[in-house]
């Protein structure tokens, strides 16, 4: 299995995190599990095979889809071989490139000629290299910022510190904001609320230590990234990745970072 991270242009890199390849030409044709799991961001994914992957419950997904926030992880099951082409973006960037409200894709996917009227998937399809699709899905997206764009600095600012590990109470008295207001701007922006956001913030900030063995205990990892206690903290690390922390370590092979393979 074959994962790649292409960087985005300059011009890009306020709406794009990164682009990514994820790739399987085996000939073994047993079913896979992967684990989807939270981590505050939507995205963008093209298949090479419509037919490859099912989605969470069971169904065919589009060949090029965007999909919303996540709120808990998803299983995905595969069948022999696939290469698939993805945009990890920015938190905001369902409302700055597609114009939504964030919130109407939250745990959803959508295919992308519901959003706009394109030729992308044909344009991808007929592209010699992994490159040359980075370039069409940039000028696509470059075209897309400019037809929509309207950042929120307020949403920005809250997101850049909540993913610092700062306390939601301290961001709120940086902005001046009521919670009920900043929580408008997080569900028209990003699409759950910033408590919720901000416990996937530290998901995530425990899965870095876990990969890295930066850790005593769970207890002190859990204390380290904000929770009160170990269950608090495991009961979190279930609902975004499906399973406790020490079977994350055991039993996934992890070769695109939030995407798990499952071993039996």
């Amino acid at each position: 299995m074959n994962f790649q991270i292409i960087p985005p242009p300059p011009s890009l890199k306020n709406y794009v995190r990164h682009f990514w390849m994820l790739e399987d030409q085996t000939d073994d044709v047993s079913p896979k599990t992967f684990t989807a799991m939270c981590n505050g961001i939507p995205g963008l994914i093209f298949q090479e095979k419509p037919e490859a992957f099912a989605g969470f419950e069971g169904e065919r997904l589009p060949q090029l889809f965007v999909f919303g926030q996540a709120t808990k992880y998803g299983q995905l099951h595969c069948h022999g071989s696939f290469r698939t082409l993805g945009v990890s973006f920015q938190p905001t960037a369902l409302k700055s490139v597609f114009g939504l409200n964030a919130n109407e894709l939250t745990h959803q996917n959508t295919c992308i000629s519901q959003l706009t009227k394109t030729v992308l998937t044909e344009q991808l399809l007929n592209c010699s290299s992994l490159q040359q699709q980075v370039n069409c899905l940039s000028t696509f997206l470059l075209a897309q910022v400019r037809r929509h764009e309207g950042g929120n600095k307020k949403v920005e600012y809250a997101v850049g510190a909540l993913q610092q590990g700062a306390n939601l109470s301290r961001v709120l008295h940086d902005l001046n904001l009521s919670g009920r207001s900043l929580e408008r701007l997080f569900h028209s922006y990003i699409g759950i609320a910033p408590s919720l956001f901000t416990r996937i913030c530290r998901f995530q900030t425990s899965l870095a230590f876990l990969r890295q063995s930066k850790f005593h205990s769970l207890t002190d990892l859990a204390h380290s990234i904000g929770y009160y206690d170990q269950s608090h903290f495991i009961r979190d690390f279930k609902l975004f990745s499906g399973a406790s922390p020490r079977i994350y370590l055991r039993k996934t092979i992890e070769r695109m970072p939030g995407f798990p393979e499952w071993q039996s």
